[in-house]
């Protein structure tokens, strides 16, 4: 009999601890599904300037603004660094990287001013202050030096302006600048990977 009254108390008390877990389980499942099947955040990219203007092809942001003359700016300075990495670099996957980014930028530009002349974006002429510090680094540069110099800084640009285009081809509502974009992305990742393929290119290098 008192087999039977424990085997009684245990039943009954795994009917509660039952009756509980199933209870928690409804009231948990329904925020948890809906969590779960909720929209995906934002990504984690810098804050857009969405102050825009009419412009032809959708309206024209501030950042599409900063990415069309940025591009213009990088050709402006990355385009002459390749040339001169033709010239001077000391082996040929230098002189190769120095290569793409001749053809790149000369496409890229040609682009960018087409865009810019149907949005009516003014664009700089000559690269800015810091440009053309590093310009200026490069030209002081000798040897593997400068091959380590030139892979580098050129890595670092090409980050930058990744995260750039990554904000852009997110954001803008301009199918222009979305299609300018798409090139330049597919340009840019070319060049850095011509310019990890020197071996001379410090990931750490300062973006």
């Amino acid at each position: 009999m008192r087999s039977d009254n424990r085997s009684g108390h245990v039943g009954g008390t795994g009917i509660i601890v039952t009756v509980l877990l199933v209870t928690l389980a409804v009231l948990v499942f329904p925020v948890w599904s809906s969590a779960d099947r909720a929209a995906p955040g934002p990504v984690a990219l810098d804050t857009p300037d969405t102050r825009s203007v009419p412009a032809p092809y959708g309206p024209l942001s501030g950042l599409d603004r900063e990415f069309v003359t940025g591009e213009r700016l990088s050709g402006l300075w990355e385009l002459p660094a390749a040339q001169q990495a033709q010239e001077r670099g000391t082996t040929p996957a230098v002189r190769t990287a120095g290569l793409r980014l001749v053809e790149g930028h000369t496409f890229l530009d040609a682009r960018v001013r087409s865009v810019a002349a149907r949005l009516g974006v003014d664009l700089p002429n000559q690269p800015d202050a810091r440009q053309r510090r590093w310009l200026s680094a490069l030209g002081a540069a000798h040897g593997t030096r400068y091959d380590v110099e030139f892979a580098s800084i050129l890595r670092a640009a090409q980050v930058r302006t990744l995260t750039l285009v990554a904000q852009v081809r997110a954001f803008t509502r301009n199918t222009l600048v979305r299609e300018l974009a798409d090139d330049a992305n597919t340009i840019v990742l070319g060049h850095m990977r011509a310019l990890e393929a020197t071996g001379y290119a410090d990931p750490d290098a300062p973006v």
